[in-house]
């Protein structure tokens, strides 16, 4: 298996002893704290592995938004990592994010070639490519009978079928969707 460290930082920086955590940028869920970062980031991140990095901004999904009038608080940094995402796969490279279970990207920009690495972690939290479906699901809710808290971490190969609440209260359909009168929270 591939190790984390081997795909983000350069021969040059593992030598050295650099951490991942030093090669990572985070940012909120509501994006940029200044216009700009994120694509000085990954234009850096290619510049370390000896690549020109081309075409590496966001300035056309900045425009693209600000004429958008559906764009709600948030879209805008899922647009920039798609667009970055794609340009990157030109050059070799795959946009990581760290899975930490908040509301912020933790993201890493690697060196992959081809292929789209798996079954990465790093500090024990997983690590995958932007855009690939996370390996678990986190589900919550409130009961609409009692509203007592519920929250599943489902494998993404499981689904909620005909779960009930203690209380007794059907909270999914056979399928796993949950039914008209259950809200999941977001």
């Amino acid at each position: 298996m591939t190790e984390l460290e081997e795909l983000v930082l350069t021969p040059d920086e593992r030598a050295q002893g650099v951490g991942v955590d030093s090669v990572t940028f985070t940012m909120d869920w509501s994006g940029e704290d200044h216009p700009g970062q994120l694509a000085a980031f990954v234009a850096g991140r290619v510049r370390a592995f000896g690549a020109e990095p081309a075409d590496v901004d966001t300035d056309a999904v900045h425009r693209a938004a600000e004429a958008d009038p559906t764009l709600r608080r948030g879209d805008l940094p899922v647009r920039q990592l798609d667009h970055l995402s794609g340009v990157l796969a030109h050059l070799g490279c795959t946009l990581m994010m760290r899975d930490n279970g908040t509301d912020t990207y933790e993201l890493l920009v690697a060196l992959t070639g081809e292929h789209e690495p798996t079954e990465l972690t790093h500090q024990g939290l997983p690590v995958r490519a932007w855009g690939s479906e996370p390996e678990e699901t986190l589900v919550s809710l409130n009961c609409p009978n009692c509203s007592q808290m519920l929250v599943w971490e489902l494998p993404s190969t499981e689904d909620l079928a005909d779960e009930r609440c203690p209380c007794g209260t059907a909270l999914f359909d056979a399928t796993g969707r949950p039914l008209p009168h259950v809200t999941l929270h977001d």
